[in-house]
């Protein structure tokens, strides 16, 4: 077992080790108001009174590698959602309710100020824009890190009024000197036996897809749409094995835009050998341009950045919508849905032996928010296929789980102690599936508010996952039955309720979506097949935080003469802390539910525990 744990490490850092490296601090000899001061110095010299600097990369994913991190650099903050503009006397970042501790914390100092965002994943900084500036003014960004659609909605907010948008200006490049070089890891096959449908097979149903818009190519920008297609992986991307690249798929061709250096050369013999043209990364500007008089390329406006889509001619058209391959990979074929429930109890194992650790050594020794996350992964690496965390571990002690995407820093790491509560957001990445699980466990007997709050929470959870619902659906027509014990309490949570989960790809990917405020598009109706969070919660600033969240396979449900229903299927396999249930508040059907999932729970694990672990548990999973 340790040869084998030891190779599998080495593996992992040849082929993926900047997925589960610790989060870059970008050290620089200037500090964040002294860059602030450069940056308005450039600012002048190109005659710019506001300047827009987006959270995103080329190819406008969540996690960004270190060598597009410039909020980060500029300002400190290290949050995953975020926009900063910068005038001659004001300087402020945008970002929503799951990192305003987060922000304020990392913000003092630098000269930037918080602006709470009202709606979180809104560009409510135009507005702002509008009324702080007047005609004749000049607004700049840089136009390969901001994606056409968001382009469209500044010019149509600031044109009107006058004020010059010019998207050809990257002031960060000139003063970041200490910049990450572009990430290098080596691409690797993501083999068919764990995605169940060839690579050449993917690209026929693109098109065949392709011939229903009407269009003949189709532009691929989001590296989790290209490495889904093309069943590939890497290590570009923190938490995400994905690799830096383009693609275009025609009816006729494929191209695979990716440094050369990257492929192995079998990988690239495979790839040629199947008629995919393999080019360098930036190549893609020359090839668009090659796209015959009269032809038709089908993007998504909100994953191509505005120099590839001005790269595309004027004599060809363009049709736009959600990328084929995104509504493609969120619909799990067979052989993934059966990997993910094999997952799920593979992680539910990991997460089993961590909490029973936890509860066995706390008191005993020093254990911290970083420790424990560290623990985890330990445990989790023991696992078959396990390639890392899936994204940054939230291990939240005590009044840090009021902040929805805490994560601990060696500035923030506090000891757990065996009092108060403990929030666990996490999950791994594996070659046969990606997890995403949340626990909240009492460290002490706990107090009648943390009860009622969770138990509270809890029937949110369980009430989406017991909802029955026609075909057609859409996620936020349901969102009401995860939030109706809170409003009916005067609570709330400001996050989404359920994002889409992909498959050794993003823990966040859409297009699914559970609520207006999560990530992904509220206009696609909910399918079987979807892998999907439900993660309704309650934060208490001060305090705590309180979250239980499992993940849901959306499956056919009953046939009558109104037509299909669909269900949910929640494979995340987990305890819940009995502790914290007020049984008060719960009515039967939820109650049944609760002890109907601990029963399967100790069922599908306990052929995998020691008979210490398998009597541990059996005491969590008794009935209320």
């Amino acid at each position: 077992m340790y040869i084998d744990i030891c190779l599998l490490f080495v593996f992992w850092f040849l082929c993926f080790g900047s997925i589960s490296k610790y989060k870059t601090n970008f050290k620089s000899p200037m500090k964040h108001n002294e860059k602030l001061i450069s940056l308005r110095a450039l600012m002048k010299e190109h005659q710019l009174d506001a300047y827009i600097i987006p959270i995103t990369d080329p190819h406008i994913g969540e996690y960004v590698p270190d060598h597009w991190k410039c909020i980060e650099w500029l300002t400190g903050f290290s949050g995953s959602a975020g926009t900063v503009v910068v005038t001659p006397r004001f300087a402020g970042l945008w970002t929503d309710s799951r990192y305003f501790i987060q922000a304020e914390e990392q913000l003092k100092g630098t000269g930037f100020q918080l602006m709470k965002l009202t709606v979180p994943h809104t560009p409510e900084f135009i507005n702002w824009l509008c009324t702080s500036l007047t005609a004749g003014n000049r607004v700049g960004y840089d136009g390969k890190v901001v994606p056409i659609g968001l382009h469209r909605k500044i010019c149509s907010m600031l044109e009107p009024k006058g004020i010059v948008v010019d998207i050809h200006t990257d002031l960060i490049g000139p003063l970041w000197k200490d910049r990450p070089h572009l990430p290098d890891t080596k691409v690797v096959e993501h083999e068919v036996r764990f995605a169940g449908c060839a690579r050449e097979k993917k690209i026929d149903n693109i098109r065949n897809k392709l011939l229903e818009t009407g269009s003949d190519y189709h532009l691929l920008a989001a590296l989790d749409d290209i490495a889904w297609t093309f069943n590939l992986r890497a290590g570009d991307v923190r938490y995400s094995p994905l690799f830096i690249s383009y693609a275009i798929i025609g009816m006729n061709d494929a191209y695979l835009f990716v440094h050369r250096e990257k492929l192995p050369d079998g990988i690239y013999r495979q790839l040629t050998g199947q008629g995919i043209s393999v080019l360098p990364y930036l190549k893609i500007n020359d090839i668009l341009q090659e796209i015959p008089d009269g032809a038709t390329i089908y993007l998504s406006p909100g994953t191509v950045n505005c120099w590839i889509y001005r790269s595309i001619p004027d004599r060809v058209s363009i049709q736009e919508g959600i990328s084929i391959p995104t509504r493609l990979k969120a619909v799990k074929n067979q052989t993934e849905i059966g990997h993910i429930r094999k997952v799920m109890v593979k992680d539910g194992v990991a997460l089993t032996r961590f909490f029973m650790w936890l509860e066995n050594t706390i008191g005993k020794e020093k254990i911290t928010e970083m420790s424990a996350s560290r623990k985890l992964a330990a445990f989790r690496a023991e696992l078959e296929y396990y390639r890392g965390d899936s994204f940054a571990t939230i291990a939240a002690y005590g009044p840090h789980g009021a902040s929805p995407h805490y994560e601990p820093t060696p500035e923030s790491d506090v000891e757990l102690k065996p009092e108060g509560l403990f929030l666990l957001d996490s999950g791994g990445q594996y070659l046969d599936g990606t997890t995403d699980v949340t626990r909240t466990i009492a460290m002490s007997k706990p107090s009648a508010q943390q009860k009622r709050d969770f138990t509270l929470a809890l029937k949110g959870t369980i009430n989406l996952a017991m909802a029955r619902f026609p075909e057609g659906t859409k996620g936020y027509q349901i969102e009401v039955l995860a939030r109706k014990a809170l409003w009916e309490n005067g609570l709330n949570y400001g996050h989404g309720t359920g994002h889409g989960v992909g498959f050794f790809l993003n823990v966040h990917e859409g297009p699914q979506t559970i609520g207006t405020a999560a990530s992904g598009n509220m206009s696609v109706n909910l399918e079987p097949g979807m892998l999907t969070s439900d993660e309704p919660a309650i934060y208490r600033e001060g305090e705590y935080g309180i979250r239980t969240e499992n993940l849901m396979l959306c499956i056919p449900g009953t046939k009558s003469e109104y037509g299909q229903f669909l269900e949910f299927e929640t494979v995340t396999l987990c305890f819940i802390d009995r502790s914290l249930i007020e049984k008060s508040l719960l009515v039967e059907e939820e109650v049944r539910w609760i002890n109907d999932y601990h029963k399967r729970v100790y069922e599908q694990l306990s052929p995998k525990l020691s008979e210490e672990e398998k009597k541990w548990l059996n005491e969590k999973t008794k009935p209320i």
